[in-house]
């Protein structure tokens, strides 16, 4: 099936999607790699107030370039998730219900999508300066020190993605 749908989604949304589902997404998404997962996890177990609402949330484990002068935005596209899987269970606890990225995931991150009624989404790599284009805002609003690693707050416009993991746990 395909769907072009809104973030956030609900519960019924996401329930309907299944593993190869296309699915193009309209709204907004964090962007967040490795570091920022490591931070923000560390500052939950510490109870820490942390800098982004997770509650229903998206994720796009993305580290966008720089963009060139009259540009608007850089080339940006999925990162290795299997980096983010130490994180993933305690963000996902934590409200995450969304997750964007390549590559596959781990038996904990998989219960952890299941248990949660979450879902994973993967973009296909090595296209970075093609997706770009369905990114209309990029900016950082956390963790500025980060670097590239910074939570971006991303406005996407019918980005594509392909269902890897589902709510039921079942997996390409």
């Amino acid at each position: 099936m395909e769907y072009h749908l809104s973030l956030p989604l609900n519960e019924e949304e996401r329930l309907r999607l299944k593993i190869g589902d296309k699915v193009f997404l309209t709204g907004e998404v964090y962007g967040m790699r490795d570091q920022a997962h490591k931070r923000i996890v560390e500052m939950l177990e510490t109870g820490k107030p942390i800098p982004i609402e997770l509650n229903n949330s998206s994720i796009f484990y993305v580290g966008p370039t720089e963009p060139k002068p009259g540009e608007r935005i850089g080339s940006i596209g999925p990162t290795t998730s299997s980096r983010m899987d130490p994180f993933t269970p305690t963000l996902i606890s934590s409200g995450v219900r969304i997750l964007i990225g390549k590559g596959r995931r781990n038996k904990e991150v998989i219960e952890a999508i299941k248990r949660y009624k979450a879902i994973y989404l993967v973009s296909p790599g090595g296209i970075s300066a093609y997706l770009r284009q369905f990114v209309s805002e990029m900016r950082v609003i956390a963790f500025y020190d980060l670097g590239p690693e910074a939570i971006y707050s991303l406005k996407l416009k019918d980005f594509p993605t392909f269902v890897s993991i589902d709510t039921g746990g079942n997996f390409l």
